[in-house]
């Protein structure tokens, strides 16, 4: 093939006419991603690879929560009948199922083996020091196992960056030499080197028949009778899990609907800092404007695109602090600090479906700006008018046409005008592709 030919006029024209588009639509994002702890966006891109295999993967990405404690992230996606081998957690987690179903299994107090069966929408919380592994359904579907979890930073259960949110039991068994191993086991020297000199396991594998002895297995029991006084194994009955898509939502009307999930009502939460939130906007309909007092929140795109406005909630430092700005997709990661007025607002082309963890110790009351639990109606209005320096008929008005309450309807020339730029990217990126071509 020759060389392509970009110096046509009407190709040129193109290529001017596309980026300054998106230039200018970038103009208008100047109050734009800045400045907020580690960032408020992470892209599903920039999310740190940790394992790749053929039967799945993991990526991370930390976050910090605008009061300084650091919070881990995972995002594991485990193909049809695949293993995520035994590890040893180092902090809290607390997770949500996204998509696909498989089988939990853990270690509880060194002597009791539990097992609960996981699917799409359920929450679980698993404690620091627990084993755990994790073994997807060979569905007919086929739909991948696929896992969001917070590492929670607390006193209680810190997350040390330095150690990781977990350890594979392979290097924990591997770490202590042959004498030491065959010492504690009381086992023949060929079991101990096949445990040691095996070749090292990837983190997921293929599960393969049930009835097959494998290598990990071996190690997983090595390590049982290493924790444990008597070595058994006791299955439990089944475990509880929530599940937050069949749960009563909070809210719900034709624009969406919001559901969380707190120590009030998953028994499991009780003594841990976090909760958890879905919340599913309509085409062209907006999260209403409000702040969290008492919580930071850490949201996950599950469908769609949308937009979220952040107000900084103070001016004493606006090189570190500035109103923000930007679009989301599905797989980005999104942060608002508590006490920072926040909007989510979806496109009139689609949904716009996110979940969250949330961080607080106390209970938190969402505060909004407006429909009918608008905070400003308890507030006296003339103290308002003076606030806003207006006229008490102003703020009579303003807040008399407050109909809705908490999920609304979008300003359609708002949500038109961010939708043609997610338009604009869109066509420029496929511009180029079709150049490379």
């Amino acid at each position: 093939m020759g060389e392509k030919d970009f110096t046509s006029p009407f190709s040129f024209l193109l290529l001017l006419f596309l980026f300054l588009s998106l230039f200018l639509h970038a103009k208008a994002f100047d109050e734009d991603v800045s400045g907020v702890g580690a960032g408020p966006l992470v892209k599903k891109e920039e999310r740190r690879s940790l394992v790749a295999t053929e039967y799945g993967e993991i990526s991370a990405t930390e976050i910090i929560d605008g009061m300084g404690a650091l919070y881990h992230l995972q995002f594991l996606t485990l193909e049809p009948n695949s293993l995520f081998l035994p590890v040893l957690l180092h902090a809290d987690m607390v997770f949500f199922v996204n998509t696909g179903s498989g089988r939990l299994s853990w270690v509880v107090d060194q002597d009791e083996m539990r097992r609960v069966n996981v699917r799409r929408g359920d929450i679980y919380r698993l404690q620091a020091g627990s084993i755990f592994y994790i073994q997807s359904s060979l569905a007919p579907e086929r739909q991948k196992l696929r896992i969001y979890a917070i590492f929670a930073n607390t006193e209680e259960s810190p997350y040390e960056q330095s150690i990781g949110a977990y350890s594979s039991i392979n290097n924990l068994v591997r770490g202590f030499d042959k004498k030491v191993l065959q010492a504690a086991f009381k086992v023949p020297e060929d079991l101990i080197e096949a445990i040691t000199e095996g070749t090292k396991a990837p983190a997921i594998v293929h599960a393969g028949p049930t009835k097959e002895k494998t290598l990990w297995e071996l190690e997983a029991r090595f390590l049982k009778v290493f924790l444990s006084d008597t070595g058994g194994m006791v299955l439990s009955k089944k475990t509880r899990t929530f599940n937050i898509l069949e749960a009563d939502p909070d809210i719900e009307n034709c624009y969406g609907r919001s559901t969380t999930v707190t120590r009030k009502n998953f028994d499991l939460l009780k003594d841990s800092n976090i909760g958890l939130f879905l919340v599913n906007l309509t085409k062209g309909s907006m999260m209403g404007p409000h702040w969290n007092p008492m919580a930071t929140e850490m949201a996950i795109v599950l469908q769609g695109q949308g937009m979220v406005r952040a107000v900084c909630s103070s001016s004493a430092n606006e090189s570190e602090c500035k109103n923000m700005r930007f679009m989301v997709m599905e797989g980005d990661v999104f942060t608002v600090p508590r006490f920072h007025p926040m909007a989510q607002m979806s496109f009139n082309n689609d949904s716009f479906v996110f979940m969250g963890f949330s961080t607080t110790r106390r209970r938190n009351h969402p505060q909004f700006l407006a429909g009918k639990r608008s905070v400003l109606q308890t507030l006296d209005k003339e103290v308002l008018a003076v606030s806003f320096n207006v006229t008490n008929t102003t703020i009579d008005q303003l807040l008399a046409s407050q109909a809705d309450s908490i999920l609304l309807e979008c300003d359609r020339k708002y949500v038109r005008k961010h939708t043609s730029f997610f338009y604009s990217t869109t066509l420029v990126y496929l511009v180029l592709v079709l150049i490379e071509l």
